[in-house]
């Protein structure tokens, strides 16, 4: 989570000091509640979801101890032990300072305050609250985890934590390579159907005479090589989740057939006139843009919408660059066990290559370029010799100062779309051709407000 999509409750007695936090925090935080009285505390914290609590520490009191800050943020935790509280007061004892953090404040903030350290603050709090979501939250998938610390990876993670507990269609767009799949199954893993089967389908690769009789079955004797009753993936699936990978490359005959059955929510198996009721979690996944999609000579809009209950798109590895060395360790790690080699060190050379080259391939590619240096190594240490690239993809290093930049070309054609559309987030990310979430990242990247 970002300090622009917090929403953030401040308690003090002081009217001034309420004014002046929201306005520092206004334009930065989605939305920023102030409250005088702290009575009012447990049925604000009860009714609304806050990611951090200002509170002070002195109400009214004859003695300004903090006795009453100490109070109040007891009663927090024993609504929302996991809720973020700052504590704030004119005195600075350093004493009361670590007695409120024992308590289970994030931080102390001694008045009059400067702006800047307020907001630091502020933005390391919420930073932290999403370090921890991403620590709690870390789905192993076929025996692979999910790694990433990085900004765009931790707002995917949050992002699944709130729809998979729901029966939402949901579409997942991203390049090859970048884990589609992995998010799938983690969405599955998460939600209430993570007892029943997660059944993976390439509907990409059925031709048209193979559609029906994979996805919905087939009776004995429905055509020439049916010699037994077959289910198809959608009774496979009952009680669990569908995972329909490459969902943009099937026909439009195919797309009216699929929209049928998930309107009806029922199958009717080739040889066969009576329709079985269906009960799954459908999930999506396709590397082509949605306004590739919404051509409607090639997709049916109706389908979108039908599928695409909730989008989350997976951020490629170039705009994960803090995890390029997580993933990195973690892999040297899993092939140096597979293929029973001694503990392999990485020597500076190896991670400085590694940093200048963006990746077309992904997380796959990463992956293969390691489990490649580990099986060819000579030594217990990989160096840059090690690291051979794949030859499936082009070489591409990452832009220097004195190469064409670009991510500097990017960031000057958003401005120019924001200016040309006013501002409009909606309108600008179609006429760039991307979400809306992605625009979203990319202005957060590239400190576009």
């Amino acid at each position: 989570m970002l300090l622009k999509n917090a929403r953030i409750l401040v308690i003090d007695d002081d009217t001034d000091v309420l004014i002046a936090i929201r306005l520092l925090l206004k334009l930065k935080a989605k939305e920023v509640v102030i409250e005088k009285n702290p009575n009012n505390i447990h049925s604000l914290v009860k009714a609304d979801r806050f990611d951090l609590v200002i509170l002070d520490m002195n109400f009214k009191s004859l003695i300004n101890t903090g006795n009453e800050g100490i109070f109040w943020l007891n009663k927090i935790k024993s609504i929302d032990p996991n809720l973020q509280v700052i504590l704030i007061t004119a005195y600075g004892d350093i004493d009361l300072a670590i007695r409120s953090l024992k308590e289970g404040a994030s931080d102390f903030i001694v008045k009059p305050w400067k702006n800047e350290k307020l907001l630091y603050a502020v933005e390391e709090v919420i930073k932290s609250k999403v370090k921890d979501q991403s620590k709690k939250w870390n789905p192993k998938v076929e025996g692979t985890e999910i790694i990433g610390e990085s900004v765009a990876i931790e707002e995917i993670f949050i992002k699944i934590q709130k729809v998979a507990p729901t029966d939402a269609n949901v579409l997942i767009l991203g390049e090859n390579g970048t884990g589609k799949d992995l998010m799938a199954n983690a969405i599955h893993e998460a939600s209430n159907r993570k007892n029943g089967p997660f059944v993976k389908v390439d509907i990409g690769s059925l031709t048209e005479s193979l559609f029906e009789s994979e996805l919905f079955g087939y009776k004995k004797g429905a055509f020439t090589d049916a010699k037994e009753d077959r289910k198809g993936r959608f009774e496979i699936a009952q009680g669990g989740t569908l995972f329909l990978d490459e969902i943009s490359n099937i026909s439009l005959q195919q797309q009216s057939r699929l929209l049928s059955v998930l309107q009806n929510r029922q199958i009717t198996p080739l040889g066969s006139n009576v329709p079985i009721p269906i009960d799954i979690r459908l999930i999506c996944a396709t590397n082509a843009e949605l306004s590739e999609l919404a051509d409607e000579e090639k997709f049916r809009k109706d389908l979108i919408y039908r599928i695409n209950t909730v989008e989350l798109e997976v951020p490629s590895l170039r705009h994960r660059e803090n995890d390029v060395l997580l993933l990195t360790n973690h892999f040297v790690e899993i092939y140096s066990e597979k293929y029973s080699k001694s503990k392999i060190t990485i020597d500076d050379s190896f991670i400085s290559k590694i940093k200048k080259y963006r990746f077309p391939g992904n997380v796959r590619e990463l992956q293969y370029v390691i489990e490649r240096a580990v099986i060819m190594a000579d030594s217990a240490t990989l160096y840059e010799t090690d690291l051979v690239f794949s030859p499936i993809e082009k070489y591409l290093e990452k832009e220097t100062d004195d190469t064409l930049n670009l991510d500097e070309v990017e960031k000057n054609t958003i401005l120019k779309v924001l200016e040309k559309n006013k501002g409009n987030i909606t309108k600008s990310a179609k006429e760039l051709g991307i979400t809306r979430t992605s625009l979203y990242r990319r202005l957060e990247k590239y400190g576009i407000q």
